[in-house]
């Protein structure tokens, strides 16, 4: 098994170009080489994942075959089609019937400005998509197919961007549809949101979710080499602010090796079962000496999906923001909403966890410092602890509405703390959501949504949207425009929705 990679450099999305044989050989020449020129242009702008020209199809033939090629290629993570002539839309049933992956339709054309003065019957046939798009979209909505839509031409910084949105979407979608997720135990005792139907979101997402003893994880711990765990400590006091204690030579230099054991034994446990994402409960710890955080937090930063006390759609989320903001600035973590800061006009919300906050969060340096739990029952854990650096971001949760997942999402602008936090030893963020904390709070509770969550600061709530309606998940949105009111008229939408669709 290869170790895990989180990048986009392995994805490819193919472009579709619709048109029929009734134009003749000079025509579907121009229709080559013009769908081609618009390839070009997406290239050019820099898309996070390459775009791949097919030739044109001309019939239901070629198209079934490259939807079932498209399905075949465990690369291809998504197909964009635009109908440069007229297509005519029933050679399309049996194609868009077989396809299984993601769909963009571009509604655009080769020209910016028309040329007017050159217009003749000849322009009228080769340049036709203002219609044959419309055929297009037609079937797609008769086949209720999920599609996402983009006008405008291709040299469009505002086309480009939807499309990368998109494909990071398509990303992250591919990256959770062969996701095993190790749980080393169960889910912490009596939490309701934690749980939920690990079978539906294998036949939902792709996700694999299994649970391993905790002493499974302890043996591989215990069997790495000394020569492995030196030159990882002497690894963390290279990269972090090591507290002095901790050092080599330190009164408690035995915690920070022992910090880099468990790093070593949950990579290896991890990287030996194909695992892409994990979680820990540490109301079963088993033979563990200390409950798991700095490794939690370095796994994160090598890309890991994580979720605390069982949290197993945290994990899966993780790892899917992960692949997602991929090559972006800012990075994704498991996140926890803890209290809020009620002065009026300044409201705001720190977040933490018990250690477990990724680093890819900060851009500065973190501290690594060890210091009493209080919860576990296990020696003093060593973390990593460091602020958030300030900038917009989102905040997603995921819960099971028994008929359904969903996704809530809020936007939110990270912040600088008020204030130092020195009696405060863990990883946190502060920000302010949108719009603002009481329409916010009041949101994620008539949403039902968890308490753990994904921050990203990477990708935005268009991904996020993207993500949602490729895996057919519902998604509830916070933001600026949001009212209390028209929140809570969707909710009721959308239960009413559901429950019918899932009927018919």
């Amino acid at each position: 098994m290869s170790p895990l990679t989180t990048t986009l450099d392995e994805y490819e999305v193919w472009f579709l170009t619709g048109s029929q044989d009734l134009y003749g050989e000079e025509t579907l020449r121009q229709v080559a080489e013009q769908s081609r020129a618009i390839v070009d242009l997406l290239e050019a702008a820099g898309l996070p994942v390459r775009i791949l020209w097919q030739p044109a199809l001309t019939d239901a033939d070629s198209i079934r075959a490259a939807a079932l090629a498209a399905n075949a290629e465990d690369s291809v993570i998504g197909v964009i089609a635009w109908m440069h002539t007229f297509s005519p839309a029933k050679m399309w049933i049996s194609g868009l019937d077989a396809l299984r992956k993601p769909l963009l339709h571009l509604h655009t054309q080769i020209n910016v400005e028309l040329p007017w003065a050159e217009i003749d019957f000849d322009f009228m046939n080769l340049n036709q998509a203002a219609h044959g798009d419309r055929e297009f979209g037609y079937i797609t909505s008769r086949l209720e197919l999920p599609r996402k839509i983009v006008v405008g031409h291709a040299s469009s910084p505002e086309v480009t961007g939807q499309i990368t949105s998109w494909q990071r979407a398509c990303a992250g979608r591919a990256a959770v549809a062969d996701l095993r997720i190790a749980r080393f135990g169960d889910n912490m005792r009596n939490v309701a949101v934690t749980e939920g139907d690990k079978t539906e979101a294998q036949i939902r997402f792709g996700v694999s979710v299994n649970t391993w003893g905790v002493n499974d994880l302890v043996d591989a711990v215990q069997d790495q080499s000394e020569d492995a765990v030196d030159k990882l400590s002497a690894e963390y006091e290279e990269l972090y602010d090591v507290a002095p204690e901790l050092r080599s030579g330190g009164a408690r230099h035995e915690s920070l090796r022992y910090g880099a054991r468990q790093e070593l034994g949950l990579l290896q446990f991890l990287e030996s079962g194909g695992f892409g994402a994990f979680t820990t409960n540490f109301e079963d710890l088993g033979g563990l000496r200390q409950l798991p955080g700095l490794a939690v937090q370095r796994l994160m930063g090598h890309g890991y999906g994580f979720g605390a006390e069982g949290d197993w759609k945290t994990a899966m989320l993780v790892r899917a923001a992960k692949v997602m903001g991929a090559g972006l600035p800012g990075g994704a973590s498991l996140m926890e909403d803890y209290t809020y800061h009620l002065v009026p006009g300044e409201e705001k919300i720190l977040g933490a966890h018990m250690l477990e906050i990724c680093p890819s969060l900060t851009s500065h340096k973190p501290s690594l410092e060890i210091h009493p739990l209080g919860i576990g029952g296990r020696e003093d854990p060593v973390r990593l602890v460091f602020d958030t650096d300030p900038g917009p971001g989102v905040v997603v949760a995921m819960s099971d509405m028994r008929d359904r997942f969903r996704l809530t999402a809020n936007t939110v602008d990270v912040v600088p703390p008020d204030a130092p936090l020195p009696h405060l030893p863990v990883a946190r963020a502060v920000w302010r959501p949108h719009p603002d904390l009481a329409t916010s709070a009041a949101a994620w509770l008539t949403a039902g949504a968890a308490h753990h969550t994904v921050l990203s600061t990477a990708i935005g709530a268009d991904v996020v949207t993207d993500f949602a309606a490729m895996t057919g998940v519902e998604l509830l949105l916070i933001d600026s425009s949001t009212t209390l009111r028209s929140f809570q008229h969707e909710v009721r939408w959308n239960s009413a929705y559901y429950r019918l669709a899932s009927k018919l």
